[in-house]
């Protein structure tokens, strides 16, 4: 406990809830070893501090450490980046260039947002992982370099593996060590502790005092949901100690710093500037996968029910039959049977009250440029048209929502 202790003191890290306490056991645990780790855990949650704890207690803390962020690299130039690149290799390859791979050998390289690299570069960074070996972009040369490997994510990568947006073989090859960093919000406990020493560590890097929380606002602190989480917080507690007008402050005023966030924990896309991001279309297409594989459900249970009737027919005795007004139809007799005829047959009811024949083919519109605009003025009547909540729900950024309304010309 002495030496968590010491760790914790040692990287800054605040709180003891279990759940911190048990990764940190295990970054110590693993740190003598090569194992390849990877760690989970939402955005803001210092994932990146855990790999520098790894190293640190490691034989490999006196070589080079290097944190990669694989979301920030574009697609075409991360193998040069990762494995280096031979002159005229590509356009504006004017001279040869070392990649991590090679000048962090004999160290540690942590691999951040490891979800977003692209499938060519996991099929490389699978051949460093067992075989220690590697290829320039554009070398036909095989060079071998001895790199641990610490990769991060904030995605579930073996939901990844099931869509074929990441290799299984590399998922297992990475999840030697799995170390899952808890959210802020399940930590309640550590939110005041870790409040009070960013308010602190403000006040003393500009000679102040430190803004203290009533009661009422820890509570409304420990009980907000920190979507953030610690990196969010610390943003709220320099807000406060650079706003605030009264050092002591109470929930209501604490209130006016708390932004508002959707219940749901869909995500928010947050595209820059021109273009929209790859990962806008990602999301976009996640959406619409859904539905569709909602959709392809709701029709094989059709297929089945009719399926079942047609080889049973006297099941349509038990099944009641509906009438434009979602009414029980009223029978003769009261009997299904009777309205059936002598072999009861299932009947099937259009919007118009007419009856369909059984084998009558009823045309719905499969186009995905349909289904995306019903969803849109569906999430626009859900939130009484405003965009930000709408955009939240459908899981894309307002901007998007914007350009769809433009493109699907859709009145607010």
């Amino acid at each position: 406990m002495a030496e968590l202790q010491s760790i914790k003191n040692r990287f800054g890290i605040i709180g003891n809830s279990p759940a911190l306490n048990h990764a940190l056991n295990i970054a110590v645990q693993v740190a003598n070893t090569d194992l390849s780790v990877l760690i989970n855990g939402e955005s803001g949650v210092g994932k990146e501090v855990i790999s520098q704890i790894i190293h640190s207690l490691s034989a490999r803390k006196h070589n080079p450490f290097i944190a990669v962020n694989c979301g920030a690299i574009p697609e075409g130039t991360i193998d040069s980046e990762l494995f280096g690149h031979e002159k005229g290799s590509f356009t504006g390859a004017v001279d040869s260039r070392k990649g991590y791979f090679e000048t962090v050998n004999g160290g540690t390289i942590f691999l951040d947002e490891i979800g977003e690299m692209p499938l060519g570069t996991q099929a490389r960074l699978l051949r460093v992982l067992e075989a220690g070996e590697y290829i320039r972009v554009g070398s036909s040369k095989v060079q071998k370099t001895d790199v641990r490997v610490i990769a991060a994510t904030n995605k579930e990568l073996i939901d990844f593996t099931q869509t074929g947006r990441f290799r299984e073989d590399l998922y297992y090859r990475l999840n030697t060590i799995p170390i899952r960093i808890p959210a802020l919000r399940d930590r309640k406990d550590d939110i005041p502790l870790l409040f009070r020493k960013f308010a602190a560590d403000f006040a003393d890097r500009y000679k102040g005092a430190p803004v203290q929380l009533d009661e009422d606002a820890k509570n409304l602190l420990m009980n907000y949901s920190w979507p953030g989480n610690v990196r969010e917080l610390k943003n709220i507690a320099e807000q406060i100690s650079v706003l605030a007008k009264d050092k002591n402050i109470n929930a209501r005023e604490l209130q006016e710093f708390l932004p508002e966030h959707n219940s749901n924990r869909l995500p928010v896309l947050v595209g820059g500037k021109g273009a929209v991001s790859q990962q806008e279309f990602a999301n976009e297409r996640e959406i619409l996968y859904k539905l569709f594989f909602d959709m392809k459900k709701d029709v094989n249970e059709l297929k089945k029910i009719l399926f079942d009737l047609l080889q049973n027919p006297g099941m349509a005795r038990h099944i009641p039959v509906y009438n434009n007004d979602n009414m029980l139809s009223d029978t003769q007799n009261g009997s299904p049977s009777a309205a059936f005829g002598q072999q009861p047959q299932p009947v099937f009811i259009n919007q118009n009250g007419q009856n369909i024949d059984q084998h009558e083919d009823v045309e719905e519109s499969l186009s995905i440029m349909d289904k995306e605009k019903e969803l849109i003025i569906k999430a626009l009547k859900k939130h009484k048209g405003k965009r930000k909540d709408a955009s939240t729900d459908l899981g894309i950024s307002e901007r998007t929502l914007y350009r769809k309304l433009k493109e699907y010309d859709i009145e607010e």
